[in-house]
This record gives C-alpha cells, structure tokens and sequence, in this order.
C-alpha cells in the first residue's frame, strides 16, 4: 500500500486528494518542500530504493511550485542554491563511498581498485542524443504536471522509460566491450600446465565475514518485502565478497599461471564511478543493463545532471550580471 501511494505521490503528487490546508498556503511558507519548488526533491528520486529516505515533511504542491516558478521568472525569488546544496552534498557522500568500495578492494586486491568511468566509456553521439531526448520529455512531463495533465504526463513517462530501457541496453553492450577488453588483460591458463595441489583452508577476515552476514541478512529482508531484483544484487555482493578472502601467495614461477589461478580472477570487481555499485569484468549484458537502468544509477546520474545544470545556469547569470558591474564602475569613475 505504501508503494502504491508513493507512486500515486510522485504522478499526481502529494496533495492529489485535494487537502485544504493548501488553500492559503504560500510557496515561501517555511513547511513547503523548497526542493520540490525547484523541480528535484531526492525523497521522491530514490523512493524504493537502498538510499530511500522515507516521505519528504514537508509539501509538495503543485499548485504551489507554479506560483513559484512564476515568481521565479520575475526575479522575486530562487531557490535554486537550496537545491545545489542538498545535492550537492549527496554527490560528495557517494563519491566518499567510492573511495572507500576503491580502498577496501584495494586491500584485498591492488588490480581490482578500479573505476569504471561510465560517462567516457558509454559516451557515443547515439548515447548522448538519448539522453538528450530523455531531458526534453522530463521537462515535457514537468510541465503537464504543472498543467494537471495527468494523463498526458503518464504518457510522456512511458516515453521516458522506453527511451531509458534502450538507453542502458546500448551502455551495457559498450561497457561489456569494455570489460572484455579488461578481461584480456588477465592472467590466461598456461596449456597442458600440471594441475595444482588444494589449497590451504585459510580463515576469512573478520570484516569481509561481518560484511558478507549484513548483505545476506540485508537480502533477506528485501525478499521477504518482495524486492527480488534488489535481494538477489546483495546476494551477488555478498558472493563476489567471499571471493575477495585471503588466500596463500602461489609458490613457482609467478609469471605463470594455471587454471586455477585464474578462476581466482572471475569475480574481479570494478566501481561505478556514477552511483558507486560493484559491478564484475565478468557481468552479463542483462545484468549491465539491470544496473543502467536502475533506479539508484539514474538517481545519482539525474542529480549530478541536475548540479551541472545549476551551476552553469549561476555561471550564465555571472556573466550577465558584470557588465552592468563594468558600467556602474566607468560611470562612477566619470
């Protein structure tokens, strides 16, 4: 029931119902979601998702945000460092939590530490162009929704996902080229090479352990919640974490490697320099794609999109403001 509202929130929004309260309500009163004014509140972004934050409280009006865009065009006021803020501050918390994916793959293994720059190895003008249209139907789908057009924002939205469906099918093929290529480059079974002894059982580290039991009890209870795409990714973390414990250093000749050398390698792990999941060089297209087009990964790509689009929109409005600036000094000077 709880979805189900969450979703009727974000199509109809959150006074769908008609609540009086909203009648002499202003855009600037202090209990009005200043974020949801400006066009992004990160309680709807990331609704059902790991970073859920639960129901935003303060409101979101609809009513409300087109009086203040209104007043926005007029220069009355804006809002839009509030949400450059916010933002902001949520892109400097992931990128923290990829240095930290970076540094504890880095502790089991120095060739792991990598990210995927996703924005360079998925950046094709056909890419770039879908993306391109994903925005202006956004903005189209905003503006019904300020019009109270549900019906013809409900259709634009199912633009939107099948633009975002072929979108992340196309990154998935060009990131798995990508990760074949990183494969290449991996140790490669020596041929006809004498099979070697078992290894040593080797007690895991307590911390890969203690991570490991959180992500299965994490998956769990996504299961029992009817989350299946999101408990079976914990399942495959917890998976690719048992296969980061330590183990013996090989004796013979390192430069040579059997089989069983490399089905240490099948599970070597890469970050999203986006959202700052775990992806594997040995991922499947499918899976590449679950993950494009996944809610969190589009989260975090809108609102770094929508940071960029602050800043120069700030840039712009700079550059207008100094020469008036240059003209007050000259005229001062005379």
């Amino acid at each position: 029931m709880d979805a189900i509202r969450k979703q009727l929130d974000v199509l109809m929004g959150a006074n769908r119902n008609g609540d009086v309260r909203e009648v002499n309500r202003k855009y600037y009163d202090r209990d009005v979601c200043r974020l949801y004014l400006v066009g992004l509140c990160p309680h709807e972004l990331f609704q059902l998702t790991k970073m859920d934050m639960g129901p935003c409280p303060k409101m979101h009006s609809l009513q409300l945000r087109k009086e203040y865009q209104e007043a926005k065009a007029k220069g009355v006021d804006n809002y839009d460092r509030d949400l450059e803020d916010v933002i902001d501050r949520l892109i400097v918390e992931c990128d923290r939590k990829i240095n930290r994916a970076l540094k504890r793959l880095e502790d089991d293994d120095a060739k792991a530490a990598i990210a995927i720059s996703v924005s360079e190895v998925t950046q094709t003008p056909e890419i770039d162009e879908m993306s391109k249209q994903i925005k202006e139907k956004l903005k189209e789908a905003d503006q019904y929704d300020l019009e109270g057009q549900t019906d013809m924002k409900i259709r634009v939205m199912e633009v939107v996902d099948e633009l975002r469906v072929k979108r992340a099918d196309k990154q998935s093929m060009l990131l798995l080229d990508a990760f074949n290529k990183d494969r290449a480059a991996l140790p490669q079974p020596v041929p006809n090479a004498p099979a070697l002894a078992p290894l040593p059982a080797v007690a895991p580290d307590p911390r890969i352990q203690e991570r490991i039991n959180e992500k299965l009890k994490r998956a769990e209870e996504l299961g029992e919640q009817g989350m299946i795409d999101e408990a079976r990714k914990e399942m495959d973390e917890a998976e690719a974490l048992r296969k980061l414990a330590p183990r013996p250093e090989p004796t013979g000749d390192p430069t040579k490697f059997t089989a069983a050398d490399v089905r240490i390698t099948d599970q070597k792990l890469r970050v999203c320099d986006i959202c700052g999941a775990f992806l594997s060089v040995y991922d499947s297209d499918r899976r590449l794609a679950d993950h494009f087009g996944g809610k969190l990964h589009l989260g975090y790509m809108q609102i770094r999109e929508k940071l960029a689009e602050l800043q120069e929109e700030k840039n712009k409005s700079r550059k207008v403001d100094r020469p008036d600036e240059g003209r007050r000094l000259v005229c001062s000077a005379m």
